[in-house]
């Protein structure tokens, strides 16, 4: 063999031997990197083709597949009744649910990877067949995502082409959730049980894998696969036993519903939609869903009539559900309730309660047009779902309710929305009404948007715009956004244009968008502050805490003010401020700006003026609006405290509620502040002397006496409990009074009057006699009835998850409960943690002791030992945000307070 043979050989060798190395080397790199990367969480693969080098959003899905429609069929397992039978085997209960469901959707800019919403589903058997040639494309992999993504990803072994239309069958299976999210099971009666949804805002993931985001709507045809004897509800008309639920039109995930339960239903009168109101079987039989069924039609019928354009669905089912995290969810065409949001017992639920249903209704109905007609592009425009419902469902319920007067007095309920506003946009955390879609991501962040901001505030700046272009353009303009936007997505910019147009056809000058910017993309509001003796006028942003990092003038730019001043008896209109406008007092007159409270800012004036307004207040209430301005102007030390209370002089002749309403909402702020001083005793006094004598409300009147120890009153309030804890079974009280005798009664007593109360919730099968009785108990002064009770929120059997929240804020807000619910919240967080995050309804139009529904239900029990805590070592979260921003601070949260420390979170 020659020589040059052999060493090629050997070079050849070498070189196969090397070649393997390399490879061997590549694949074991692999394998480890693999083995690594498993146990994270990888940002997903792009999803653009090759050509594109920009990666998805990381939590949003991308815009290349838009879903058509969805065929989805639903088998909950669950057993609605267990019935025990001699010698015989139960059935035993199980939490699980199938399902399969096939998505058609069409594909705008070629890909190989589909990317869908999925969460706690185990899903399998993933096909793609391009319906265009009836050809199937092989799948290669799916991932579901077990990060804050939630994405389903499936790999495809070759690419879906531009305007191609495809279909992806699955199938999954996942568990009935107890913690009233996602579908969820629920229980009325021992042993029956029922099953119900809540997807709002970023559930429906958990129900079936898909397009979980609100611009990507799509038809939904649905089988919902139920036991016998039992009904099942959901969007749209049912049809054939196994329940086929067909929506005809295009609609947002969040808003998919369904409901199987043994529960009847009680109609209400239409002339072309079919409405029913279900309920448990006996609360039907025994009218309490009357009420409802009787003026849901008329709401319905009014707003089809103000905007202009039908319901659109063929029928509108109601139902009251026992657990439910919201007071109410706007699925299109199955609204679920609270039950104590629906129902009402003659002689038993009081007048406030058939409010409160009222406006709960004319609020979930309003969404009909307001979030499914017409749905925001994304969460960080939610505003235009719940602003516009609370704004509509004042004139909604006016119609239909005309006695109740909430419109045509308007202040009440509109003045309360608008202090919960100004209270918790007052604060340096408060966020915009619209903030960027980038800084609303995370479905923590989204949760965050469903607050007094969205609410309130959204109502408040409608109803500011609706004066300022007038009622008839603004409404014109409604119509116009609803029409045009009917079954697709818009943004604020959208609404502005309506508008605009309608204020350009009847020959307004108001630049609608320019005007409304400032109001929804920057924080809070201003203080305008004039001083009548020099014609002076300014603005600035108005903090309650003015050193809290403040921005005197919000990102350079003044908001646009419209002004309605009224100089003793001549009325003025300026939009916006004009500075050239002397605002001088001649002659002593006294000059009060925003009139009706129709802008969203405060005002503040110069001591003289401030002084001709007190003055004038005795004479003429009108000017009423003056105590909730003074009380915030004195809360922010803009002027004195002694000012804001010698707003409240004319009280003594005052017989109307909502005066008295406004002054001891603000007093509470100030009780809060001196309960543990020694200012508290003369505080007190001063509060008994006005209240008895002049205050015309009787709840309120009772809640300020009792509260204060009136001795008349304590002695009042216990007689007649006791007299109904000696009573047969018959109740003597009042039931517009029930709520306040019940926990003035259960304070002054002890045991006795506590175990009564408990008795009775536990036996009462009317919602808003359990929720009083609820409340009821924790108004006890004795610490260890309030331990005993806060250790029954630890058994469902006792207290339901869903009140497990209220029930430990409620006791927190009891001074003899501050640190007893603090510590229990520490000690027992992986089980309270479990109660409802959020709520999706306005606060309560009468919230009573002292904070509404949505409030953060930690807040009382954490700012009771704020002072002695210090809550943010290591993080560089302020105070203010932890407790600015209902059930939304997501953790951890480092703590440390009385020498032991942790991390907490709200959820």
């Amino acid at each position: 063999m020659p020589k040059t043979s052999v060493v090629s050989k050997a070079i050849a060798a070498a070189f196969v031997v090397l070649t393997v190395s390399v490879i061997g080397g590549i694949i074991t790199m692999i394998i480890l990197y693999k083995t690594e990367i498993s146990t994270m969480n990888p940002t997903p693969r792009p999803t653009r083709p090759v050509s594109t080098t920009v990666l998805p959003p990381v939590m949003r899905l991308p815009k290349n597949l838009i879903p058509l429609s969805y065929k989805v069929f639903l088998m909950p397992q669950l057993y609605t009744r267990i019935i025990e039978k001699v010698n015989v085997t139960s059935p035993n209960q199980t939490m699980d649910f199938l399902g399969n469901s096939t998505v058609s959707f069409q594909c705008v800019e070629r890909t190989s990877t589909i990317y869908l919403k999925s969460m706690n589903l185990a899903v399998s058997n993933g096909k793609v067949k391009n319906e265009n040639t009836n050809k199937m494309i092989e799948v290669s992999a799916m991932k579901t995502h077990r990060d804050d993504t939630n994405f389903l990803e499936i790999q495809l072994r070759e690419a879906l082409e531009e305007g191609g239309n495809y279909s992806l069958f699955l199938t999954f299976k996942g568990e009935i959730s107890e913690n009233l999210d996602g579908m969820y099971v629920s229980t009325y009666v021992e042993g029956v049980f029922l099953v119900a949804t809540q997807l709002e805002p970023a559930d429906a993931r958990k129900v079936f894998p898909c397009f979980d985001e609100p611009d990507m709507k799509a038809e939904f045809h649905v089988t919902i696969i139920h036991r016998r004897d039992t009904i099942a509800l959901g969007n749209a008309e049912i049809s054939g036993e196994e329940a086929p639920l067909i929506s005809l039109k295009a609609m947002s995930t969040y808003l998919f519903a369904f409901t199987v339960s043994e529960f009847t239903a009680t109609p209400s009168t239409h002339e072309r939609v079919q409405i029913n109101t279900y309920a448990r079987p006996e609360a039907t039989a025994a009218g309490h869903a009357q009420y409802a069924a009787s003026i849901t039609g008329k709401i319905l019928s009014f707003y089809e009539n103000y905007f202009g354009i039908d319901y659109t669905q063929k029928k509108l089912d109601q139902i009251a559900l026992p657990d439910l995290a919201a007071a109410a969810m706007e699925n299109w065409g199955l609204v679920t309730y609270y039950e104590g949001s629906l129902l009402y017992e003659e002689g038993v639920s009081s007048v406030l309660n058939k409010e409160q249903i009222a406006t709960t209704i004319a609020h979930e109905l309003a969404h009909q047009w307001f979030g499914n007609l017409v749905t925001m592009k994304w969460w960080n425009d939610v505003w235009l779902n719940e602003g516009f419902a609370t704004y509509m469902s004042l004139f909604a319920v006016d119609n239909v309710e005309p006695t109740f007067q909430l419109v045509s007095s308007k202040e009440l309920n509109i003045l309360a929305n608008l202090h919960t506003a100004f209270e918790m946009d007052a604060l340096a955390s408060s966020h915009p009404l619209s903030p960027p879609q980038e800084e609303v991501q995370k479905t923590s962040s989204i949760i965050q948007m469903f607050n007094s901001i969205t609410y309130c505030k959204g109502a408040a700046v409608l109803r500011m715009l609706a004066d300022i272009v007038g009622e008839r353009v603004f409404i014109e303009g409604v119509k116009t956004y609803l029409s045009d936007f009917s079954y697709k997505n818009t943004d604020q910019n959208d609404l502005w244009r309506s508008i605009q147009k309608a204020e350009d056809k009847n020959g307004g000058h108001t630049q609608v968008a320019r005007f409304m910017e400032p109001w929804t993309k920057q924080i809070g509001y201003p203080v305008i502050t004039i001083n009548t003796t020099n014609g002076e006028v300014n603005q600035k942003h108005f903090l309650f805490n003015d050193s809290a990092e403040s921005r005197h003038v919000l990102n350079g730019r003044c908001f646009s003010v419209p002004i309605r001043l009224q100089l003793s008896t001549v009325m003025i209109r300026i939009i916006p401020i004009q500075l050239s406008y002397e605002f001088l007092s001649k002659n002593g007159e006294w000059i009060l700006a925003n009139i009706n409270c129709t802008g969203y800012y405060r005002v503040n004036y110069n001591p003289e003026n401030w002084d001709r307004l007190l003055t004038q207040l005795e004479i003429d209430p009108h000017v009423r609006q003056l105590i909730d301005n003074a009380f915030f102007m004195a809360r922010a030390k803009l002027v004195e405290v002694t000012l804001a209370l010698n707003s409240t002089r004319f009280l003594r002749k005052e017989l109307d509620f909502l005066p008295w309403q406004l002054t001891v909402r603000n007093l509470e702020y100030f009780v809060v502040m001196f309960d543990r001083s020694e200012v508290y005793g003369p505080m007190q006094a001063c509060v008994i002397k006005t209240s008895f004598f002049c205050l015309h409300s009787q709840m309120l009147a009772i809640e300020v006496a009792c509260s204060n120890e009136l001795p008349e009153c304590l002695e009042m309030a216990t007689k007649m409990f006791a007299d109904w804890m000696n009573s047969n079974n018959t109740n003597p009280i009042h039931p517009n009074l029930r709520s306040v005798i019940y926990c003035q009664a259960v304070a002054a007593g002890g045991k006795k009057e506590w175990d009564f109360a408990w008795a009775r919730y536990q036996s009462s099968s009317d919602t808003s006699e359990k929720e009083q009785l609820r409340v009821a108990l924790s108004c006890t002064k004795k610490t260890w009835l309030l331990n005993r009770y806060l250790e029954y929120t630890l058994d469902p059997d006792k207290i339901r998850l869903m009140d497990v929240d209220s029930t430990i804020s409620d006791i927190a807000w009891n001074p003899a409960g501050h640190a007893l619910a603090w510590n229990f919240i520490r000690a027992h967080w992986d089980y309270v943690s479990q109660s409802p995050p959020y709520v999706t309804v306005p606060p309560k139009q009468v919230p009573s002791r002292g904070y509404s529904a949505e409030a953060p239900w930690l807040r009382p029990v954490l700012s009771a030992v704020q002072d002695d805590c210090d809550w943010f070592k290591e993080t560089p979260t302020n105070q203010s945000t932890f407790f600015s921003h209902p059930g939304m601070l997501r953790g951890p949260l480092p703590w440390r307070c009385g020498g032991r420390s942790g991390n907490a979170r709200l959820v």
